[in-house]
């Protein structure tokens, strides 16, 4: 670990951003209240030693279960465990809400390889990853095009595949060759496979950008919730062109296990103070992907919400505080969907906000906030009213202790998506995943610019060591002090405003806030 590295950060933190909620006495909280803001919730001491034993209980499950935390193994089960037990032990009402869910994994190691002109092996994780609910199978094949766009459109549009139309003339028992853009991954699979295709190989489309706009690197896909009969990975445009010259042929091998009726669960804990009316939620996703322990992927959202919780228990709130910790995520977000479509209409509404942490200690880091109200006019549009308040929340938070930050797009492909979905107003923090960090990035936040932000994402190198403690620091003060704003304000983002005076006290602090 590389804690002792940043005790002077810590320090500052603790002075900036402290988890406690103010006040050296209890108060009576009355109406009206005055505004609750990041510098008035004090100083919250951030115990970055204690998320970190979190991430190394994590990293000790994973390894006992054959280096994975994934939803439906029993690295994810004893990963629930952990959190709710901790959870019940600090006071707060814990559900596990089970649900059923489509399993799949890969098993051993996938294969692509040109076998002519010029032979080459691709790398997996790195070329191509095989697309999730792919369906087993090795096979050696001429490769053949399926109306690609080559070289790319200045924009995203190429419709490989899209239609039947685009398979006459397929040649039945070759792998087809597609290229990402306009409709789905399993449309494309499904119409390779009516084209008697043997194997399908869908590569990136092709144009430059930043984050989730580049479509060069290697293409992570999922084909839905059910396995397709042939094998199909994602590639790299690079691997596309390489595999699009004319008399290509490949050996293309994955096997993979599905259940369609696989069980997990979602853990949720409940405050008992506060108002039921007026619940705020934070959450994250607690499995890992099948190929690794998912120690930042996502581990270190995990953690820290987790962390926050625990010093939060025993603390009376203005409002309800509620924490949740997702499972099948990296299947398609199917714990915090299977959450958010079992709620009743008056379960909903009594949701205000919900914040989302999915990778907030990535190696080669940035600081990224949830754009919600899309001002940086970049991809995705703006989430319900109320998703801008929390993104300047953070925000005043980072520039409270001399930290830059960027905004990142509201795709709604994390836990948040379902929330912003109904219109609960949302928001959260991420680091960085696959993307490449620019030269202008590296310049303010340091680390280094041509490479990933997380070079294991998703992979079984995902370890304690893949853990940046400075921003697993700066970032658990974040949520501590998002979670005490927002725990006492009479007034939450989009206007929800206490409908009547609340005489319950604010303790003085979270449970034992001393860094440690």
């Amino acid at each position: 670990m590389r804690v002792r590295a940043y005790q002077g950060l810590l320090a500052a933190i603790t002075t900036a951003s402290a988890v406690t909620l103010p006040g050296a006495q209890a108060t009576a909280v009355t109406s009206p209240a005055p505004e609750v803001t990041v510098a008035s919730v004090g100083s919250p001491p951030v115990d970055v030693l204690s998320v970190k034993r979190h991430l190394e209980a994590f990293q000790r499950i994973a390894t006992a279960n054959g280096g994975t935390r994934a939803a439906g193994t029993r690295g994810y089960d004893e990963s629930a465990g952990y959190v709710a037990d901790r959870l019940r032990a600090a006071g707060y009402r814990v559900t596990e809400q089970e649900f059923e869910f489509p399993f799949f994994r890969v098993i051993g190691t996938p294969k692509l390889a040109r076998v002519s002109p010029g032979a080459r092996t691709y790398t997996p994780q790195t070329d191509f990853i095989p697309m999730t609910y792919s369906g087993s199978g090795s096979v050696t094949a001429t490769v053949q095009p399926v109306d690609l766009v080559l070289p790319p459109s200045a924009e995203p549009g190429s419709t490989s595949g899209c239609e039947a139309a685009d398979f006459a003339g397929f040649v039945r028992g070759n792998i087809a060759l597609l290229q990402r853009g306009t409709c789905g991954f399993r449309i494309k699979a499904e119409l390779a496979e009516a084209a008697g295709a043997s194997g399908v190989i869908i590569f990136n489309e092709g144009q430059a950008g930043e984050g989730a706009a580049d479509r060069r690197g290697p293409l992570n896909g999922s084909l839905g919730d059910t396995t397709t009969r042939v094998p199909v990975v994602g590639t790299t445009f690079a691997v596309g062109q390489e595999l699009a010259r004319p008399g290509s042929r490949a050996t293309l091998s994955v096997t993979a296990e599905g259940d369609p009726h696989r069980k997990t669960r979602n853990v949720i804990a409940e405050s008992p103070w506060g108002d039921s009316s007026r619940v705020v939620m934070l959450g994250s996703h607690l499995d890992s992907v099948p190929a690794g322990p998912g120690v930042n992927d996502n581990g270190s959202g995990s953690a820290a919400v987790l962390e926050t919780a625990l010093r939060a228990g025993g603390t009376p709130t203005r409002n309800r505080l509620r924490f949740a910790f997702w499972g099948a995520e990296e299947l398609g977000l199917l714990g915090s969907q299977h959450y958010v479509a079992a709620l009743s209409p008056g379960e909903r509404a009594r949701i205000k906000l919900y914040l989302n942490f999915d990778m907030i200690a990535s190696p080669n880091f940035v600081y990224g906030v949830y754009d919600g109200d899309d001002s940086d006019h970049t991809g995705a549009g703006a989430g319900p009213a109320g998703s801008g308040e929390i993104e300047k929340l953070f925000e005043t938070y980072y520039a409270s202790i001399g930290q830059p930050y960027k905004g990142t797009d509201f795709t709604g492909r994390s836990d948040y998506g379902p929330f912003i979905a109904v219109g609960i107003p949302a928001g959260g923090l991420f680091t960085g995943a696959e993307g490449i960090k620019t030269a202008e990035e590296a310049a303010t936040f340091g680390g280094e610019a041509g490479v990933a932000y997380d070079r294991c994402y998703h992979q079984a190198c995902d370890t304690l060591a893949n853990i940046d403690d400075r921003a697993l620091a700066v970032n658990t003060g974040a949520i501590a002090t998002a979670a005490a704003v927002y725990a006492r304000s009479p007034i939450l983002p989009g206007g929800a405003a206490s409908a009547a005076p609340s005489r319950m006290n604010v303790a003085p602090a979270w449970r034992d806030a001393v860094s440690r």
